[in-house]
């Protein structure tokens, strides 16, 4: 039966989405695809139908869903930033080897890194292994050239061998371009140790007006969804929302925050701006925040409350409620086969269709006709402050609180 084609004895609900991504150098057309080719597939293994059509630009698209007794009608809009990401189409290996050393020593000079390993060790391999990734390399470039120098000045010449060899080296190091290897992104965040750099900051500010002219449409949900290094943009994002104040005619608001690195960012000693926001969204009663990730992603703080690991849980905190997307449960024993050592494909499993959906189902909280508040009861997770920072930087005492 075509779901879709059934008579809507009530109107759709109506639900704007605007998601955020991590900082992968991927193009808007991507998550598009991804949306369209993992729906198709979801609707096939679930009570759904989904039907995709183009949106108001290359960065957006509308999706019509029939689920659980209801329809919805969802408008989804991406909110690229890679594009400021140095490096973002690739890099040669020296100012690409020069650009993580120099993001590892602000985590090591902060005391940032030692408080993540403790938090989360296989999350903080992300920040160590592209640099070694980056050395091995370099030391292949040099080795290609000392073999060539060796060569030929035992052929020709041998300051002719020494200098072809220098030239091999140098162009393997600086003109052969590699793609980007993954947490490139940290460079652009950690740059100014924790602060928003300028051209973020003015692309944020664009974020902030799409997110205000969506706050005045007559949809019934506004759902802001972060993904990856995209989760901390978020919160930035909806902080602002409520501190500008909401209409008093209004959609409910919702925070899906996914395979979240806010940590990352909040450890940082000048990311203090970041500390308010996840302050303030912790207690705010007017929008609905859950935070999914998984503990077999590598590369995320998987079941960890950015709110209470940064140190700035309020008293009466709310939000955010963090729920597992639990792969071995959710994925057959094939597909799990399929993205073992692959972990960019397991970060990206959240936007992706299940085998066997549970609680958590990215095309139900997008175009299902529930919104998000209503879906998820109470779980479970870590929640001791291990940032070293408060609200305003300062040194906060680790605490554990109660589980709602």
């Amino acid at each position: 039966m075509d779901l879709l084609a059934e008579p809507k004895l009530r109107r759709p609900f109506r639900r704007r989405v605007f998601l955020i991504p991590g900082g992968e150098p991927v193009p808007p057309a991507f998550y598009r695809e991804l949306y369209l080719r993992q729906g198709m597939a979801q609707a096939d293994l679930a009570e759904m139908a989904l039907a995709l059509r183009p949106g108001r630009g290359p960065a957006s698209w509308r999706v019509s869903g029939a689920m659980e007794a209801g329809f919805c009608d969802t408008e989804v809009e991406l909110l690229p930033w890679a594009d400021l990401v140095p490096g973002a189409a690739g890099q040669a290996i020296l100012p690409a080897l020069a650009g993580r050393l120099g993001t590892l020593w602000i985590y090591l000079a902060t005391g940032a890194l030692l408080r993540l390993f403790r938090l989360r060790p296989v999350a903080v391999l992300a920040i160590l292994v592209p640099p070694a990734v980056l050395s091995g390399l370099a030391a292949l470039a040099l080795g290609a050239g000392l073999l060539l120098a060796q060569a030929l000045a035992a052929l020709i010449w041998p300051p002719a061998g020494w200098l072809a060899g220098l030239l091999l080296a140098g162009v393997l190091l600086l003109r052969v371009r590699f793609p980007p290897l993954p947490l490139a992104d940290l460079g652009l965040l950690a740059r100014q140790r924790g602060a928003l750099s300028p051209a973020l900051a003015e692309r944020m500010g664009r974020f902030r007006a799409a997110l205000s002219e969506a706050l005045r449409s007559e949809c019934d949900e506004l759902l802001v969804v972060g993904h990856s290094t995209g989760a901390a943009l978020a919160v930035s994002l909806m902080a602002d929302l409520l501190r500008g104040g909401l209409p008093g005619r209004r959609p409910a608001l919702a925070l899906l925050t996914l395979g979240q690195r806010v940590p990352l960012l909040s450890f940082l000693p000048e990311a203090r701006q970041v500390r308010r926001d996840l302050n303030a969204l912790a207690a705010a009663a007017e929008l609905t925040w859950v935070d999914v990730s998984a503990p077999e992603d590598p590369l995320c703080f998987a079941l960890c409350d950015p709110v209470s690991v940064s140190g700035v849980a309020p008293e009466g905190q709310l939000w955010p409620l963090v729920i597992p997307a639990a792969l071995a449960e959710t994925l057959s024993p094939a597909r799990r086969r399929r993205l073992r050592g692959r972990p960019g494909l397991r970060h990206l499993q959240y936007l992706c269709a299940y085998d066997r959906p549970g609680d958590y189902d990215v095309f139900r909280v997008t175009a299902g006709p529930r919104p998000l508040a209503e879906r998820f009861p109470g779980r479970g997770r870590i929640d001791r402050a291990s940032s070293g920072q408060g609200t305003t930087g300062a040194p906060r005492a680790e605490a554990q609180r109660p589980v709602r």
